[in-house]
């Protein structure tokens, strides 16, 4: 099947491809994508997953897909035990290849909790299809496999070479399965042109005030840090406490950081460019204060703050997640602790960050111990001479022209992390579509995908393997836009 890579798509062949996509979907939906979410592949910890579920997975991934597994143009491999890496050639050896990342793995689900359906039955109701996973990430995992499965049964070749990694641990780090996937990589000596992994998403309706749909692409990650509190007393009788209790003391620690958080530091990482290009889908006077980011930033900084999902682009967040004390009700506790989970803003780094904690609560009582911890992620490249920034975004704006793309920050952590010495470039963003009310299904209750958006990624997917194909970068879409 020759390339259309670089050409800008008719709409009827878009509609051609999202009919395509429905034929397959109308089969996969109950036999593929639904039997998928209904494997409980759970991972609880890094040492403890639903090892049964990820070899029954494997099966399933098999079967459906028997094109990606019998082509000669594809070597799949194991990779500790449960993660797969797949191998496309391309005809074209000079041209750099590229990754696609998605995980198999999902957080724990229990019904009781307040799901509409159970998490594991991938349900369809009131037109959407529900169960852990649907959003989290096995609709990349299978998208990503149908796409190139329907594509191999077309005759299609591929000019550039490409990889494929499914992690299988990365709800608990990544550890075995990306970390073993990357060391395979880097003993042949693989570059890639650039990783794209999930991360960001469509946002429509999300954003006050913006006009019609954004589609933000991750262009780093915060940092992260989990920090441990802790104060030791000597144990006595409740009947004669001391003027101050472990419990109060680390209390009064815990209260310096929550009423003293991390200084301001939005415009200094990416989420200025993100405003920057937004800005024009604003009406006045946001649109004013976006275009003019270098004079308001401190006062959009105070307003954005007083909400916790836009306080995390404003500074490194500091949560207290942890406390634990006590072992009977007349017994004055001899421990006490507490554990900090932090996600690092990119202007700052895990050091200064330690640094600031321990000056916050500057008590020598309170031990403070760095239990674990990164710095954030490296910026990757989003000008317009960025491959695979701007093929990600063409690939976008001929399937969605009224999408508004732009860079974005990812505030959690993806297996792409691991991948960092392979490429300068990592992107993550897939195309699910987030509405109001749906950022609170990601790893929570009634996590849910319609028909037509799984459709739509496997569209996706299945047109960026061929815009991958371009020798040179597609001609830009306009992105400059005065206020």
């Amino acid at each position: 099947m020759g390339s259309t890579a670089g050409k800008t798509l008719h709409p009827l062949f878009c509609q051609l491809l999202l009919f395509i996509a429905r034929c397959i979907s109308s089969i996969c939906r109950h036999c593929k994508a639904s039997k998928a979410i209904r494997i409980p592949t759970v991972s609880f910890s890094e040492t403890e997953q639903n090892t049964s579920a990820l070899r029954e997975f494997d099966q399933l991934l098999r079967k459906v897909f028997p094109t990606v597994f019998s082509s000669s143009l594809v070597k799949h491999e194991v990779v500790a035990h449960y993660s797969h890496l797949f191998t496309v050639l391309g005809t074209e050896p000079e041209l750099v290849p590229y990754m696609l990342l998605a995980h198999i793995d999902v957080v724990p689900a229990n019904e009781a909790d307040g799901w509409e359906a159970p998490p594991f039955s991938a349900k369809e109701l009131n037109g959407f299809i529900y169960g852990r996973g649907t959003i989290d990430n096995k609709q990349s995992v299978m998208g990503i496999l149908q796409a190139l499965e329907y594509l191999l049964q077309r005759g299609y070749v591929p000019r550039r070479g490409f990889y494929i990694g499914l992690g299988h641990d990365e709800e608990v780090n990544g550890f075995n399965g990306a970390v073993n996937i990357v060391k395979v990589l880097k003993s042949r000596g693989v570059k890639l042109q650039y990783v794209l992994d999930e991360g960001l998403a469509v946002l429509d309706g999300i954003i006050h005030g913006l006009k019609g749909p954004a589609a933000l692409i991750g262009v780093s990650e915060k940092g992260s840090a989990t920090v441990k509190l802790s104060v030791g007393m000597k144990p006595g009788h409740s009947s004669m406490p001391p003027r101050e209790s472990s419990i109060g003391i680390l209390a009064a620690a815990v209260t310096r950081l929550e009423e003293y958080p991390m200084p301001r530091l939005f415009g200094y990482g990416p989420e200025r460019a993100t405003f920057e290009h937004l800005a024009h889908k604003f009406d006045l006077p946001l649109r004013f204060i976006m275009s003019n980011l270098w004079l308001f930033t401190p006062l959009l900084s105070r307003v954005m703050e007083r909400k916790p999902a836009m306080n995390a682009f404003v500074r490194t967040t500091t949560a207290v997640t942890m406390f634990n004390s006590g072992v009977k009700i007349n017994v004055l506790p001899s421990h006490a602790e507490a554990f900090v989970n932090l996600r690092i803003h990119s202007a700052q780094t895990l050091q200064e960050v330690v640094e600031l904690i321990e000056s916050t609560i500057a008590d020598d009582r309170v031990k403070i111990e760095l239990v674990s911890g990164f710095d954030p992620l490296p910026i990757s490249s989003y000008t317009e001479q960025s491959f695979g920034f701007q093929v990600v975004k063409k690939t976008l704006l001929d399937m969605f022209p009224q999408l508004t793309v732009a860079p974005g920050i990812c505030v959690g952590n993806t297996d792409s992390r691991h991948y960092t010495d392979l490429t300068k470039d990592i992107y993550r963003f897939a195309p699910t579509w987030f509405k109001p009310g749906d950022t609170e299904r990601f790893h929570g209750i009634n996590e849910r995908i319609s028909p037509k958006n799984y459709e739509e990624l496997v569209v996706f997917y299945f047109q960026l393997f061929q815009n991958c194909d371009i020798r040179s970068l597609p001609t830009p879409h306009a992105s400059q836009h005065e206020l």
